[in-house]
């Protein structure tokens, strides 16, 4: 044999798919590849769908053992505690009782990288609690954006091939600057609102603490007469939702690739324990068709104007892991892990993952039996006559595993809804089998320009930026052309800069004629507290250490964690140093205090090196009296602190940004 002859015996198996007919894996030509088959263009989605079965099964199983998406995670114990009972709406006991702390364990992600990626990154981040209720586990499998890209899960795995590196050069890693993503959304429209969303500060949080999460999809609670309501899931962090700079999350990409994880693991072992609030918005089924959007369409959210957000308790995440592998890569969460009192809509996104979720973790954890799996077990017993496969733990007695029997007085018995049975709400169903979708599902932009005049002028500029690098990076230029005309119908004068920005040709057309604004899309107008803030102090180690004693504990008392820098490691007085410069970095800290300066040139070079920095990412910096030159060009500008004051520095450090600030 030849050279060559692996290459050759390997031709046999290279397909060039371009300019084909799709079809089947067993060859059967499709006729229709965007919806999945439902039974009306509103109804659920039909088990009977093969196609959709054969394409998601297909895509759930492509790769072991990480996670398709939301491989790059971390995650935390905790609690969740009721302020009110919601039995008006849902008989979910967890949701009922406000003298009972539910057990909860909640993981943070991002969607697009490997598990090995870094976390500042560009992207959606996932949200999602695991309930260990008296009743069963209840999972709340959510998003830090509230809208997703696409409507129908048959569309998944094209977004996420799409999304993920480019299977020729298997590039870029954690990013969605490339061809593939951005021809995507050309020809996915349905897409503009979650890629607004993605191009704003939101796609780059501070913390997993600083962080809003969405249950994204419309459920509903049902409660004990069996009246239903829509409800819609918010989780509002106690500390306000606030965001990295790119330029700095791209640097802190390089100096700490774990900086999500580590804020939140020190967090929680220093004791200041992640806070959220769980929120909740509510809608009666009159109500379901008097918005100008279908409430059911994932690529829309419910402006809390409209429909506000009812705050109904809190969770605190109040203990680390003790193994990553065992708790956080192992847990299993999934969508349709639910209650009683809370059920489903026809959302076919939502249906969709009614059945991906289980074939994930069949694939990712080696069998039927992941429930069983520590991190994954509920609180309250489980019984049925399920028997054996890998990784059995339970050990059955006796001979009956079938239903129904004599021999166990046919035991496990079912429960009524009165003992507290799972029973589905029972939704009218009407209309043809149609691979289709609702004409309510149609309009891809209102929202996303709504999104967009909600902005500060600061996010527009960020948003505006993004756009501009990310499709600055697409090489292909009608796939640059096809965005640039899309995002027009959006807003017209973001367009032409992106145009101008990559070299496209300026838009056609008139914009989009949408006024709404939603001021609760602006994290300009959240709250924002000093709590938990991290503050670089900078100090000479033969400096006053009892006046960095002071300063210290000032910035302590108000909220602030501190951690000290130099040019060597040691003591200051009787204050340990934490980092040198190069252990340590500006991008590293939420603000930037000189507390005394030394004569030694790079000392002096360094330190300006930490308050030039910070300063250039609009960051709280200040200085003692004592080193005041250190602000020298910026005095007067906001959020430079050179009294020495320490209250005012904290002030400064509370507002997290100073936008109007001249870099």
């Amino acid at each position: 044999m030849g050279k060559n002859s692996k290459d050759e015996q390997l031709e046999q198996f290279r397909v060039d798919d371009r300019d084909q007919k799709m079809t089947t894996n067993q060859g059967l030509k499709v006729s229709e590849d965007e919806f999945s088959l439902k039974a009306g263009v509103r109804g659920p989605t039909l088990l009977e769908d093969f196609q959709f079965r054969e394409k998601m099964t297909h895509f759930d199983h492509e790769r072991i053992p990480e996670r398709i998406v939301h491989a790059r995670g971390y995650a935390a114990h905790g609690e969740f505690e009721l302020y009110e009972s919601m039995e008006q709406y849902t008989r979910a006991g967890f949701l009922n009782d406000t003298s009972t702390k539910t057990p909860v364990f909640v993981r943070f992600s991002t969607v697009a990288g490997s598990k090995g990626s870094a976390e500042a990154v560009r992207d959606a981040r996932g949200f999602s609690t695991k309930f260990y209720t008296q009743e069963g586990n209840y999972d709340l499998v959510g998003n830090n954006i509230p809208v997703f890209f696409i409507q129908d899960a048959m569309k998944f795995p094209d977004l996420v091939h799409a999304l993920k590196p480019e299977p020729h050069n298997e590039m870029p890693q954690a990013a969605s600057a490339h061809d593939t993503f951005w021809d995507f959304v050309a020809n996915n429209q349905e897409s503009a609102h979650m890629v607004m969303w993605a191009m704003s500060d939101r796609a780059i949080p501070r913390s997993f603490r600083m962080m809003e999460g969405f249950g994204v999809h419309t459920f509903r609670f049902v409660n004990a007469e069996g009246v239903a309501h829509f409800v819609k899931f918010h989780w509002k962090p106690v500390l306000g939702a606030h965001s990295l700079v790119w330029d700095e999350a791209q640097k802190i990409n390089g100096k700490d690739p774990d900086f999500h994880r580590r804020d939140l693991y020190d967090s929680i072992e220093n004791g200041d324990f992640p806070e959220y609030e769980l929120g909740v918005q509510l809608l009666s089924e009159e109500d379901e068709f008097k918005f100008d959007f279908d409430v059911l369409d994932p690529t829309k959210l419910w402006p809390e104007e409209d429909v506000p957000v009812k705050l109904i308790g809190k969770m605190t995440l109040n203990r680390n892991v003790d193994n990553v592998f065992a708790e956080t890569e192992q847990v299993a969460f999934h969508p349709g892990h639910v209650v009683p009192g809370i059920d489903f809509t026809n959302d076919p996104l939502l249906q969709g993952r009614l059945f991906s979720y289980t074939d994930t973790q069949l694939i990712r954890l080696g069998g039927p039996n992941f429930h069983e799996l520590p991190i994954n077990r509920p609180v309250c017993p489980f019984h049925n006559n399920q028997r054996d496969g890998y990784g059995r733990m339970t050990i059955n007695k006796g001979p009956v595993s079938y239903h129904n029997n004599s021999l166990a007085n046919n035991t496990p018995a079912t429960s009524s809804p009165e003992e507290g049975g799972y029973e589905h709400y029972q939704e009218k169903m009407e209309g043809r089998k149609v691979r289709n979708r609702s004409d309510s599902f149609r309009d891809h932009f209102s929202q996303a320009t709504m999104f967009w005049n909600s902005m500060s002028n600061p996010e527009k500029e960020h948003i505006t930026d993004a756009f501009c690098f990310e499709i600055g990076k697409v090489k292909n230029k009608s796939v640059q052309q096809q965005v640039v005309d899309m995002f027009a119908n959006v807003n017209l004068e973001l367009a032409k800069v992106i145009a101008d920005t990559v070299g496209a040709n300026p838009p056609t057309g008139n914009g989009s004629a949408v006024t709404k604004a939603s001021p609760a899309l602006s994290q300009e107008n959240m709250v924002k507290k000093p709590n938990t803030r991290k503050v670089g102090v900078i100090s000479n180690r033969e400096g006053d250490g009892n006046g960095l004693q002071v300063i210290v504990q000032t910035f302590k008392d108000a909220g602030l964690n501190v951690e000290v820098v130099s040019d060597k490691l040691g003591n200051i007085g009787d204050l340990p140093i934490d980092h040198t410069f190069l252990t340590g970095d500006p991008v590293l800290f939420d603000a930037i205090y000189v507390a005394s300066m030394s004569e030694d040139k790079k000392f002096k070079k360094e330190s300006d090196r930490y308050v030039t920095e910070a300063f250039n990412h609009f960051k709280a910096v200040g200085a003692d009296s004592s080193a005041v030159s250190i602000l020298a060009g910026k005095e007067g500008s906001p959020g430079v602190v050179n009294s020495g004051e320490g209250t005012a520095f904290v002030d400064a450090v509370t507002a997290h940004r100073h936008w109007n600030r001249e870099v």
